[in-house]
């Protein structure tokens, strides 16, 4: 399940009232109150705009001066219900001819995502989209340069950071191939194996759909079609793009990404990341700081947990380790290793290595 914050945000998106408008008749319509009811349901059509965000609008062949929300725009055919009769003439918006902006499209919206969140998400962990070991060279010890890159692509890859990653390729800042690296531009398994297509012929149709900016959408579903699957934010989410939407929703609330995969062949690895509210130091200047945590269960060493803490330029490090003697081994190497942070630039402010009193 998703926070309950981020739950009952949505949910108050869903069932917010619709805006309420003052009317103010025309001089030679003083008496337009009387000719409408309580609850009555009214077509209005925008006329010319007299002053920013106030319209005059003709309802039932009288002219109305309304000041609308800023998405409205001259002829546009809005519907409106009659809020109040006295002391004022009010309507309260009920829909607009603009079907992408309306309150009704942004309720639709929300409700969808409340009903997204309250599924059961099946993975917290987002997984890489292969299933192949991240480092996969000949030799026995990694590569660290090459396996942290790695790290890097497995997340960045992952689909949590679609929308941001579309907007960097509309201004021409990533290249394409890299844009279809990610689930929202890929077939779910099902339509892959009714519809196998040719990787750029799967390619061309994934970014050829009018690549423009209003196409954009910000829940993380795909805007492509390919071959005969038709993938959009409406009416539903692809079902094999439902937990990265719920995931995406869950790092927005926590400002926390959680990564699971095998780093080499036969170990797996679980990662965090997170952000914490930013806060001002002793000089008064505001830092931010970014935690990183992985966990991992070595063949040798046990289960072994590593947090990292970046406050500016400085480094907290700090171990959880399954047995006493693991925690000697690592005590034993722990100055090389700020030795070699120290080197690259990234002073070690502190380093602590314990054992995990719940282990057995």
């Amino acid at each position: 399940m998703l926070p309950a914050n981020l739950i009952s945000t949505l949910k108050a998106l869903a069932l917010t009232d619709k805006p309420l408008i003052t009317a103010t008749p025309d001089k030679n319509a003083a008496n337009a109150g009387k000719l409408f009811e309580l609850g009555q349901q009214v077509q209005g059509t925008v006329q010319a705009q007299v002053a920013p965000n106030v319209f005059n609008v003709r309802v039932a062949n009288q002219l109305l001066q309304m000041q609308l929300p800023g998405f409205v725009r001259s002829g546009d055919i809005i519907s409106l219900q009659v809020a109040s009769l006295q002391p004022r003439l009010t309507f309260r918006l009920a829909a607009s001819s603009n079907p992408v902006s309306t309150p009704e499209s942004l309720s639709a919206t929300s409700r969808l995502l409340s009903s997204l969140s309250q599924q059961p998400l099946e993975r917290s962990y987002v997984r890489p989209i292969q299933s192949a070991p991240l480092w996969t060279g000949e030799q026995a010890l990694p590569d660290t340069t090459q396996l942290a890159l790695k790290l890097h692509d497995a997340l960045s890859h992952s689909g949590l950071f679609y929308e941001s990653h579309q907007a960097q390729w509309i201004a021409g800042a990533r290249p394409t191939t890299q844009l279809l690296l990610e689930p929202q531009n890929q077939l779910s398994p099902k339509s892959l194996a009714q519809n196998p297509l040719p990787q750029n012929q799967a390619a061309q149709g994934a970014l050829s759909q009018n690549a423009s900016t209003r196409n954009i959408e910000t829940s993380g579903t795909p805007i492509a079609q390919t071959g005969s699957e038709q993938r959009s934010v409406a009416p539903g989410i692809p079902e094999h793009l439902q937990t990265l939407v719920q995931q995406q929703l869950g790092a927005l609330e926590t400002h926390q990404v959680l990564w699971q995969g095998q780093v080499w062949q036969g170990q797996e690895m679980r990662w965090e990341v997170s952000e914490e509210a930013p806060h001002r130091n002793a000089q008064g200047v505001q830092e931010g700081q970014w935690n990183t945590q992985i966990h991992l269960d070595l063949p040798n060493l046990g289960g072994v947990s590593a947090r990292l803490s970046f406050n500016g330029n400085a480094l907290n490090l700090s171990f959880d380790v399954a047995d006493a003697q693991t925690r000697d081994k690592l005590g034993n190497a722990s100055s090389q290793l700020v030795a070699a942070l120290s080197e690259r630039g990234i002073p070690v402010v502190h380093t602590q290595i314990t054992k995990n009193e719940h282990a057995g």
